[in-house]
């Protein structure tokens, strides 16, 4: 059974405040282990108030790499792209965002592969995965559709792969790359951060069907090792 603590706060500011400030202190006990720290962060507006927040931590942000846990297929400075909403909070503090989509691939399985290489070079596990709820149950950008079972159960060295979803979300109507259920749950530290009561209960049913979930989330979570914190505001 996954160890599961929750913390809930009054709104989404009191929230960035506490998340990042967690963020910040598992990235300043990296840094002090070994002299760098390697993130992944979730995409989509909710964890921008955080991402902010913790910018303005005095850390030694050339020693810290921050890759997107996935990104919608789309060219850098696209509305729909995690990396470049990243990267404009922290390049200018100096951290390294690294992107995980290529446009010079020929489809979005190419994108995957191409993703998967560039993580293989990178420090390994992860310090920290922070990760999002969608209100249809995917976690990073791993949805029903004709890859859900190599993101859930691919190669465990596999770190990330290219994903279609089905079908496409309305808000976002594009191939993805992300994270492997392995990279995301082999970190040294798992986090949650959501908003709204409907995630919540999303995540609540998740969690509690587990390895059967008829949500991503439950399957990625289902039997994970390490605890799990999951930051909720109304």
């Amino acid at each position: 059974m996954t160890e599961i603590e929750w913390w809930e706060y009054d709104d989404a500011d009191e929230m960035a405040e506490a998340v990042a400030g967690d963020i910040g202190f598992i990235i300043e006990s990296a840094i002090d282990a070994r002299g760098a720290a390697v993130v992944a962060l979730a995409g989509g507006k909710t964890p921008l108030p955080i991402y902010e927040k913790l910018a303005q931590n005095k850390i030694e942000w050339k020693r810290v790499t921050i890759i997107p846990g996935d990104d919608r297929i789309v060219p850098l400075g696209d509305p729909l792209s995690n990396v470049t909403a990243i990267a404009k909070i922290f390049l200018p503090k100096g951290a390294r965002v690294i992107p995980l989509v290529s446009d010079k691939a020929p489809d979005y399985k190419a994108a995957g592969r191409s993703a998967d290489a560039l993580l293989q070079d990178l420090h390994w596990p992860l310090d920290l995965c922070l990760l999002g709820i969608g209100s249809d149950g995917h976690a990073a950008s791993i949805f029903p559709g004709p890859d859900y079972d190599e993101a859930l159960n691919g190669p465990k060295e596999r770190r990330a792969l290219g994903v279609m979803p089905e079908p496409l979300p309305p808000e976002a109507p594009v191939a993805r790359v992300t994270l492997s259920r392995n990279a995301i749950i082999s970190a040294k530290a798992l986090m949650i951060a959501i908003t709204g009561q409907q995630k919540r209960d999303v995540l609540e049913a998740a969690i509690a069907e587990g390895a059967s979930s008829s949500y991503p989330a439950g399957r990625i979570l289902a039997d994970v090792e390490l605890p799990l914190d999951v930051h909720w505001a109304p």
